[in-house]
């Protein structure tokens, strides 16, 4: 943008920091004291206000305009106020204007101000504003301010509140730096390397679980009632139009599919004749020659190669379509020759060479009676965007006189699916899986999200793909089952925690012997364990023969001691750290200076967004809910 370009205080690092973190990471801020807690009715101009600073509703409207147009010109497509309020768009744009209003009050109550000298040195030293000599422009200062919509009083204001930002965030961060010893803790939790022993023991190891008493798994099922609770279930109609269920193939004429199968049958259709080629290079024609005389006379293409000692790695080139090749003079003569025939001699790219094709793969098209079919479901679903558009409208219509989903779908000949009853996670009560939703997740989330009676919006599909729609026809709340219903469940999650402490005890009393001096081989044996190593092991390594949790655990133990954790199917990984090595810390390295540089920006920003938080709890916010709708376009309630 080009506030960016002419922002010249936010060019060091410290201002890059003030940019990304107040227009940013700042609306973090609003996580922490809650937005919807400080939500308020009052006057009818007011969005916001803190402190004694106000945010009006044009303030707002104008900044969350700009920035979903930003949005829409880096999504390169339209997007609707539904969905630019459900990304919370109009929650961050207005998070945005709180802290930075924070900022302001505060550069008041400091007495903080900025010259009109600093704001003039500021404009003129921009390139921005300079014109082909190099000089300030004053008709081009004016032009680029008008085109993106300041006047010159607002643009000086606006430059004056981000330099006081700036002295703030100075005053916070400015001077921070990050003392070596962190730097060395950094450098060990990025580079150290472990190397370890381990077993892996397997959930057979417990031995044998006895059956549990009734007694028992009643008092299991007591202890973790909640575990057993069913979730909340859902039944709902489901209307879909997509490509697939409004084409219809079978009104697509063979004449109309010929037409298009002869359109296609070069591009699609048709399989280009391949050739395998093999060349031995010669360093002249002469000797090329020659060699063409061997062969005419009996002698072999490999035996040629032989006694020229080219490898019969060496000797095939590819194989390739005509169009692969690029070197006009082997292109012509490979596809001249016979299969396992020898060519002339060919003065290459690269010199002259024998060419030998060894396979010749002959092109082929497929019969239009074989791709018949594909043919017609493609124009099918080409001319059913029009129709998908066309039943929209119509069911919309119907749906806006409060015509039930069942008889849309009878009356426009669609098929209406009932889903359900389900849980979020597609789970049915029998703990069958509910089949996949058209919309897939949206369609899901959206149906847990709605309730009975709520004439809901179609949800748009991806890539205009078609829409679904949605009503809710019975909701089962989430409830405690009892005993009986769970009992199949609670035997299982008995005999799984019976496995995993039993596995658990073994585990520790293996540590033990191997934190006690024995070999860890003697300690696998003895168990019947098969010993394993691993070396060079980093922290955040993703391995495939240790679990991400197995590494933690490994990193949390200290060198020349075992340990254990859980590992896969229900088993454990006993292992014993062998070594932890750490490179000497080297402060004039590229990475070290990356790392200093990163470590110093997250910090800064900590403090920074700390300080903001303390300083809108302070002075207070107060968010007017009914016009904060009013600018963002939000529903009235």
């Amino acid at each position: 943008m080009m506030m960016q370009g002419i922002r010249k205080a936010s060019q060091g690092l410290l201002g890059k920091l003030v940019i990304s973190v107040l227009f940013g990471v700042l609306i973090l801020a609003f996580a922490i004291w809650g937005v919807g807690d400080i939500f308020r009715g009052y006057g009818r101009n007011e969005v916001a206000r803190v402190g004694k600073t106000e945010i009006s509703i044009e303030q707002m409207r104008t900044a969350y305009q700009n920035d979903l147009q930003n949005l829409i010109r880096q999504q390169r497509r339209q997007i609707s106020p539904e969905t630019a309020r459900a990304l919370g768009l109009d929650r961050q744009v207005l998070s945005r204007l709180v802290s930075e209003a924070t900022l302001d009050q505060t550069a008041k109550n400091l007495h903080l101000a900025v010259s009109d000298d600093t704001i003039r040195n500021l404009i003129f030293d921009d390139p921005v504003f300079r014109d082909a000599s190099g000089q300030f422009s004053a008709a081009r200062f004016n032009e680029l301010l008008r085109s993106n919509g300041y006047s010159e009083q607002s643009y000086v204001a606006l430059q004056r509140a981000t330099i006081l930002r700036q002295q703030i965030a100075e005053m916070i961060s400015g001077g921070f730096t990050v003392p070596v010893a962190l730097q060395e803790i950094g450098n060990r939790l990025r580079n150290e390397k472990r190397t370890v022993t381990f077993a892996r023991m397997p959930a057979s190891a417990a031995g044998e679980i006895a059956a549990p008493t009734e007694d028992q798994l009643k008092a299991f099922y007591n202890e973790r009632k909640i575990a057993f609770r069913a979730p909340e279930y859902r039944t709902a109609s489901v209307l879909a139009i997509t490509a697939e269920a409004v084409a219809d193939p079978a009104k697509v004429t063979d004449d109309e599919a010929k037409a298009r199968y002869e359109a296609l049958k070069a591009q699609r259709f048709t399989t280009a004749e391949t050739r395998t080629v093999e060349q031995i290079p010669f360093p002249n024609a002469e000797e090329a020659q020659a060699a063409k005389a061997k062969i005419d006379g009996g002698e072999t293409f490999d035996e040629i190669a032989t006694e020229r000692n080219v490898a019969f790695k060496d000797l095939t080139l590819g194989t390739f379509t005509r169009e692969q090749i690029f070197d006009p003079a082997v292109r012509e003569a490979a596809f001249a020759l016979e299969e396992g025939a020898v060519s002339a001699p060919v003065q290459s790219a690269f010199g002259t060479v024998l060419l030998r094709v060894t396979k010749v793969d002959s092109q082929h098209v497929r019969p239009y009676e074989e791709v018949a079919e594909e043919v017609k479901k493609e124009i099918a679903a080409g001319r059913a965007s029009s129709r998908i558009t066309e039943l929209h409208d119509k069911i919309e219509d119907e749906r806006a006189s409060a015509k039930p989903l069942a008889e849309i779908a009878k009356q426009f000949n669609l098929e209406l699916r009932v889903v359900g009853p389900m849980s979020q996670g597609m789970t049915k009560p029998d703990g069958a899986q509910e089949a996949a939703l058209p919309g897939g997740d949206a369609t899901l989330r959206a149906i847990f999200a709605s309730d009975i009676g709520v004439d809901n919006e179609a949800i748009r599909l991806p890539q205009n793909a078609g829409y679904v729609w949605f009503d809710i026809a019975k909701i089962d709340p989430s409830r405690d089952r009892s005993f009986d219903e769970v009992k199949g469940e609670v035997a299982t999650q008995w005999r799984a925690d019976e496995t995993a402490n039993k596995l658990s005890a073994k585990a520790r009393e293996l540590v033990q012997r191997l934190d006690k001096g024995e070999a860890f081989a003697t300690v696998a044996t003895s168990s019947g364990l098969t010993m394993e190593t691993a070396a060079g092991i980093g922290r955040q390594e993703q391995r495939t023969d240790l679990p991400a949790n197995v590494v933690t655990q490994v990193f949390g133990t200290v060198a020349g001691k075992a340990n254990s954790a859980a590992g896969a199917d229900g088993g454990r990984i006993l292992f014993k750290v062998d070594s932890a090595t750490v490179p000497p810390y080297v402060r004039t390295t590229q990475e070290a200076d990356n790392f200093v540089r990163l470590l110093s920006a997250n910090l800064s920003e900590g403090l920074l967004l700390q300080y903001v938080a303390e300083r809108q709890a302070k002075l207070g916010v107060s968010i007017n809910d009914a016009a904060f709708r009013n600018a963002t376009g939000g529903v009235q309630n």
